[in-house]
């Protein structure tokens, strides 16, 4: 087995040569045989820019083939990747960008009407010395700017036998990315994850959903979540799949999605899917290329299940619990799960990991008693950047992950995720941390305090409710919270109401009484 995931996509290349790696609807394929020689140029042309093994990577764009290809050849030339979500706003994006000391970042010119490149332009990045843009006229760019095929000239004089001695350098201990998850403290915590751990988490849609190489594969999420790229674009290096997206997620165009690349394996919430069934067009459109689904991330509907069965004609749902620290799945549903079991549990562990309940005295609960989950798995997080006490609190001396969820395992080994320690809540598959929230939206101009909860929402599962306290004398509204919100933060994180409050409940030791809160909706 590859141990990093530039050798991953080197002997993709080598089997699979030609055949189409990555597709979408407004996209020319992309081959194996390309994806590796496009890694290749950009790595080059990194090790001629001066970049330093070990030295980090910013991708802020959206699903793409250079995408793959600025990774990987990062990742070859000795670098570690630190990917941005595209629905970051600019002050979240600094802040990433700066705690990794980026020292290059790739960034996409325009995308939906927003011009990405002006943004960027708006800040100061002192530690990037160069952003490399993509798909944008060399005429709008200016030092350190620079355009993708303008970079990629500059490899030229970087020889194969320089880019190998380069490369022979990275093991599987090398760190190959930092992925930044919102974090209880109230700041987002780079989870750091070696090319060996990144790998097992490329091969864990094999045992999820029995990928193989006849597949087309739909992550629908971006490739800078841990599901676009190890669960996405990385199994497909491994397998041999197609991997292909969206640009939009709405019914219609993920049912010509389907249609058009012959889609056979797609996770998606729960809203998705009931969205796609009752699509007026759904029983004239030829979805039979679907053969697993995968669906989670809130309570799932026995008749959901069902319906995708009979209606969809698919082989199997797959649901399941993991985390991105933990590299993926720890828990799957089995292709003969009863229905019951699909929709009430997370299925029985991964072949690569265990799973345990432990009390608040670090005691094992017996089966049906609910505690605190802990995984094991060589897939998981190897620690959080320049956060000892943060990796200490998470990885213990066993190597236990303490997940910071509550749930209960029954005698069969299947596991039902009951709560959160973490106050955490999800909305159509985010995670959202009211920590980070409540931090953010301090700097709203007339707001003193705040508190936010995760409250039930009928389509998103979950979505975020604020409770504020007003700042002496000021008169801020629900719109201009919202709106400072809307403009400052991903737009997944925006709450979606607010409640005023002269002041907050609080316990002997000042800490906000959510429960007392969350009894006013």
């Amino acid at each position: 087995m590859s141990e990093t995931i530039p050798q991953l996509l080197r002997n993709a290349a080598i089997r699979w040569g030609e055949k189409c790696a990555l597709v979408a609807m407004d996209e020319p394929p992309a081959s194996f045989a390309m994806l590796d020689a496009e890694a290749d140029r950009f790595a080059r042309a990194l090790i001629a820019d001066g970049m330093q093994f070990g030295e980090r990577l910013g991708i802020w764009a959206p699903n793409m083939w250079e995408w793959v290809a600025a990774a990987v050849g990062a990742q070859r030339a000795g670098g570690t990747v630190v990917p941005l979500n595209m629905r970051l706003r600019m002050a979240e994006v600094a802040d990433i960008v700066e705690r990794a000391r980026v020292t290059r970042l790739v960034c996409i010119g325009q995308y939906r009407g927003e011009d990405y490149l002006a943004m960027l332009r708006g800040k100061d990045f002192p530690g990037v010395s160069r952003a490399i843009v993509l798909r944008s006229s060399e005429a709008r760019l200016s030092k350190p700017e620079i355009g993708w095929g303008s970079f990629l000239d500059l490899g030229a004089k970087v020889s194969a036998d320089m880019l190998a001695e380069r490369e022979a350098q990275v093991t599987g201990d090398t760190v190959s990315d930092i992925l930044f998850t919102s974090g209880t403290t109230g700041r987002p915590k780079g989870a750091m994850f070696t090319h060996a751990s990144s790998v097992r988490s490329g091969h864990g849609m094999v045992n999820f959903a029995r990928v193989t190489e006849a597949d087309c594969l739909c992550p629908l999420g971006p490739f800078a979540h841990f599901a676009g790229y190890k669960g996405g674009w990385v199994n497909g290096l491994v397998t041999g799949a197609t991997v292909c997206w969206s640009e939009a997620h709405d019914a219609d165009s993920l049912i010509s999605a389907i249609e058009t690349l012959r889609i056979s394996v797609m996770p998606a919430p729960p809203v998705v899917w009931q969205d796609i069934l009752d699509h007026p067009d759904r029983a004239q459109r030829d979805l039979s290329s679907l053969r697993f689904v995968a669906t989670g991330s809130t309570v799932i509907p026995p008749a959901l299940v069902r319906r995708l069965i009979e209606e969809l004609g698919v082989e199997q749902v797959g649901t399941g619990y993991g985390l991105t620290e933990s590299g993926g799945m720890t828990n799957f549903a089995r292709r003969n799960d009863p229905v019951v079991n699909v929709c009430e549990t997370a299925g029985r562990p991964a072949p690569d990991a265990e799973v345990q309940i432990v009390a608040a005295d670090g005691g094992p609960c017996a089966p049906g008693i609910a505690g605190e989950i802990l995984v094991r798995t060589p897939r998981a997080l190897c620690g959080y950047l320049d956060d000892p006490e943060a990796t200490r609190a998470v990885l213990d001396d066993e190597g236990w992950l303490h997940t910071g969820d509550v749930g209960h395992v029954d005698v069969d080994g299947y596991l039902t995720v009951t709560d959160r320690l973490k106050d955490m809540f999800i909305t159509n598959g985010y995670n959202v941390y009211p920590a980070e929230l409540e931090k953010l939206m301090g700097a709203i101009p007339g707001v003193a305090q705040c508190a936010v909860l995760g409250v039930p929402d009928p389509r998103k599962g979950e979505v975020g409710h604020a409770f504020v306290v007003r700042a002496s004398g000021s008169a801020v509204t629900e719109a201009a919270v919202i709106g400072w919100c809307r403009a400052n933060i991903a737009g997944y994180k925006v709450p979606a109401g607010v409640t005023f409050l002269d002041a907050f409940p609080r316990n002997s030791q000042g800490k906000v009484l959510k429960q007392e809160l969350r009894g006013l909706l």
